[in-house]
């Protein structure tokens, strides 16, 4: 392997007593840890790979995958939230290099004021760096800026087996590319460097079109992805052979007066009974949510947050869904089978349990330079469903054909059920990408997929 560094020296770190609250962030599966190890330090890491010696670890971040794959269950996982320093800042450039564990909320706290933005943002903030580049992440300007991937210039990677790695276009490419979307498998990423994009304030033009019908949605996603920035629609699944929807679209517009945001609102105390969902709740706030948002239609110029993250004004959101937790469904299919999207939302109908977090999007042409990253041209779906035990499973397993049919793919970062003939289907190189595991890092994710 070529240029890597000696190692620093081992320091020894005592594994935390708390395993249960490491989950993930749709509470399923629930499995048990063996031991968590939390690093303040880069420093720390060659010392806690060196304890493990009986079983696998698994970086952990700030536990926003939905399913397995921030899970290891009977081995151990590696916290590196603790990895929080930004490192260096050009305020001239744009260009950051941060610590793993730093989060976008603390990039964005500093970078904004600066008149900097990430270059490509999901739908939450509270996700670090080293996140966002092991799952390699998309936003809702994929049709412009492609996946977080594509705007890192350089990652410091640490192996049990290599030690210290840089990674880039010109250094180690090949690990490079491995590292980006490789669901923390190449073993603990340290830091990173990528490129921010300048803005002129803090707020966003948006405009709100209801659409009646895919081909609608179809017709203003041409427009739209010629003249803005951020596209992305909510749609009702319960409304039949013509689905409808909101559609939004912005772009960054410069800040007239004082910006008027209160920040995080509402925190959920406690898991709802299971009951709260079900297919007639979920159906009214179908119903609710389109026609109060279609009374909406037209511009507005709103803060950057609740226009990104509108969840995030709810702490812990996802207890809503009951002590049995929710399973996410993120599809891609491509362009041409654009008649699979109306498939899904079909069969999601008469399935009875719906999803009241439908997300539609066009991705883009711009390709990852990650080997397995998730997003390619298409149309990408996401689904929310309460689980409900084996009638939301055989649900997930009817959509997965849907999508295998239709030469699609599922998001591993989402996923916590999929099958091994699904995940070689919607990703046919990850034989290539195996040989670029860290020997001593696994997860409950890759050993389900691969057996």
């Amino acid at each position: 392997m070529a240029s890597t560094v000696e190692s620093p020296r081992a320091t020894v770190v005592r594994p935390q007593v708390s395993r249960e609250e490491y989950c993930s962030w749709g509470r399923y599966p629930r499995v048990h840890h063996r031991a968590v190890y939390k690093a303040n330090w880069a420093d720390e890491i060659p010392g806690i790979l060196e304890q493990i010696e009986d079983s696998s670890c698994l970086p952990y971040g700030l536990g926003r995958s939905y399913g397995d794959s921030c899970l290891n269950e009977g081995g151990a996982l590696l916290d590196c939230s603790g990895l929080n320093r930004i490192l260096a800042f050009d305020r001239q450039s744009g260009r950051l290099w941060c610590e793993a564990g730093v989060s976008l909320a603390d990039i964005l706290e500093i970078a904004v004021p600066e008149g900097w933005f990430l270059p490509v943002t999901p739908g939450t903030k509270f996700v670090t760096i080293g996140g966002a580049i092991a799952n390699d992440v998309h936003g809702k300007n994929h049709h412009r800026a492609g996946t977080f991937g594509n705007h890192i210039t350089r990652l410091d990677l640490y192996r049990s087996d290599w030690g210290r790695v840089p990674c880039g276009t010109q250094q180690n490419p090949d690990m490079f590319a491995a590292t980006i979307g490789g669901l923390g498998l190449t073993g603990v990423i340290l830091s990173a460097e990528f490129q921010l994009k300048p803005i002129s304030g803090t707020m966003i033009a948006v405009e709100t079109l209801p659409f009646h019908s895919l081909d609608e949605f179809v017709s203003i996603s041409n427009e739209s992805d010629a003249s803005h920035e951020y596209t992305v629609a909510w749609i009702d699944c319960f409304s039949g052979d013509r689905p409808r929807g909101i559609f939004y679209r912005g772009n960054h517009a410069e800040e007239v007066g004082k910006p008027r945001h209160k920040g995080v609102g509402a925190r959920v105390p406690f898991a709802f009974p299971e009951w709260v969902l079900n297919h007639f709740t979920i159906q009214a706030f179908n119903t609710v949510y389109y026609r109060w948002n279609a009374l909406k239609r037209g511009k507005s110029n709103v803060h950057y947050a609740p226009f990104f993250y509108p969840l995030d004004s709810v702490l812990r959101w996802n207890l809503i869904y009951g002590k049995s937790g929710f399973v996410q469904h993120q599809c891609v299919v491509p362009n041409s089978a654009g008649g699979a999207i109306e498939e899904l939302l079909r069969v999601t109908k008469r399935s009875g349990l719906g999803s009241f977090l439908a997300v539609l999007k066009r991705f883009g042409e711009r390709r990852s330079p990650g080997l397995l990253s998730f997003p390619r041209p298409g149309f990408t779906l996401t689904l929310d469903f309460p689980v409900r035990k084996e009638k939301t499973l055989r649900l997930l397993e009817s959509l997965d054909q849907i999508v295998f049919e239709a030469g699609g793919a599922i998001y591993p970062a989402k996923d916590a059920r999929m099958s091994a003939a699904i995940f070689e289907s919607s990703f046919p190189h990850w034989r290539d990408f195996h040989r670029f595991i860290d020997p001593k890092i696994s997860s409950s994710f890759w050993r389900r997929v691969t057996r």
